[in-house]
């Protein structure tokens, strides 16, 4: 808990919190809608809890003689509680609330108002930046020189004496001579393993390289043996394809032929009754000889339709003309009855009854409907016939 009031052995209450940052103060909204629930307890002041006893805390905690509720009050207050929730729930159904966010979204506070204000909700950070002094190189050590301890002590040495040039050499030139030899014969054996390195790199190269060729010589051939083989089976599987094929054909051509067997009679006759296949000098005539008899006898009716046609003109002229001289002659016939008779003096007979009497034998005869008889006129029609032909 963030506040905890414990109570010692001796009677003294002590107080204690854990540390928190300071939390911002949100502007225009709630506080405790934005805490966290572990904060939602406010620490309250120890001076107004009722479970914090004033005075002397060793004395005797008298409660006071009305302790005890008066059952009436604290109906009256369940029952003011009761309205003023009731009037808090009616006040919220009243207002108009936003509706729930869809799956997958929440709502966020906006400002709504008709002018812009500066939020100042969250505080204006700056980032300042601070380099320190580079460190300087730690001094050396000095050397440690221990103190003195004994009594310092002088004596005179004179030249020549401590040093022997022939006898102190020795030494000297022994191990220059000794380390010039063994450098000389460590830079012959290096060279000799170099050498000897060189000459096993050459050999390895050199198996390398036959390895090499083998290994190419055995894929070339592994792979002329897979295309070989690949070929094979491709000619193994064409043959068997061809020849399924093949007796699929020879199947089908049998089938065929024993089907057709009693099949092709039936159609050659049906052939043969549709008239598919003909005589050839029955085709000829009449595709050759039958279109020559038909054009020729065309023409020669066409010869004969042209001498009607024309024989039909000249006895319609005809016609017309005894038509016209038989109406000219009615004419004059009417006009010599019109006039007086002449009684001849001899005979004392009028001439006009004889002239009459004649032309009465030579004029033709009419039928009932006051036409001209034809019927004189078939000789001379036979005539013109006989003529044409």
């Amino acid at each position: 808990m963030a506040q905890v009031l414990n109570q010692n052995s001796s009677g003294s209450y002590t107080f204690s919190s854990q540390p928190r940052a300071v939390q911002q103060r949100k502007k225009y909204k709630e506080q405790w809608k934005m805490q966290p629930e572990d904060q939602l307890n406010q620490y309250g002041n120890i001076m107004y809890d009722r479970r914090v006893i004033r005075g002397n805390t060793y004395a005797l905690n008298t409660l006071p003689a009305t302790s005890q509720p008066d059952p009436i009050e604290i109906q009256r207050q369940q029952e003011e509680r009761k309205r003023a929730l009731a009037r808090r729930r009616a006040k919220e159904q009243a207002r108009r609330h936003t509706p729930e966010p869809i799956e997958g979204r929440k709502h966020i506070p906006i400002q709504t108002e008709l002018y812009l204000e500066e939020l100042s909700d969250r505080v204006e950070e700056v980032d300042v930046d601070v380099q320190t002094d580079a460190f300087l190189d730690r001094p050396p050590s000095p050397l440690f020189i221990p103190a003195k301890t004994g009594v310092d002590q002088a004596t005179q040495i004179l030249e020549g004496e401590l040093f022997d040039f022939d006898r102190e050499v020795k030494p000297i030139l022994e191990v220059l001579v000794g380390k010039t030899i063994e450098q000389s014969l460590l830079e012959v054996m290096e060279e000799e393993e170099l050498a000897a390195l060189r000459k096993q790199q050459r050999e390895y190269e050199e198996l390398r390289n036959a390895e090499k060729v083998e290994q190419q010589r055995l894929e070339e051939q592994e792979r002329r043996l897979r295309e070989e083989k690949h070929r094979r089976m491709k000619q193994a599987a064409d043959v068997l394809r061809m020849e399924k094929e093949t007796a699929e054909k020879l199947a089908a051509k049998a089938f065929a032929k024993s089907y057709l067997a009693d099949l092709v009679p039936s159609v050659f006759n049906n052939l043969r009754e549709n008239g598919y296949f003909y005589d050839p000098v029955q085709r000829d005539l009449e595709t050759g000889f039958m279109s020559w008899i038909m054009d020729s006898t065309m023409e020669e009716l066409n010869s004969v339709m042209v001498g009607r046609l024309l024989l039909d003109s000249v006895l319609r002229e005809v016609v017309a003309k005894r038509s016209q001289d038989y109406v000219e002659l009615i004419e004059k016939f009417k006009e010599m009855a019109d006039q007086p008779p002449v009684v001849d003096e001899l005979t004392a007979q009028p001439i006009n009854e004889e002239t009459n009497n004649n032309l009465d034998t030579t004029m033709p005869q009419e039928d009932t409907n006051g036409e001209p008889n034809e019927a004189s006129n078939t000789g001379d029609g036979n005539e013109g016939n006989e003529e044409m032909d």
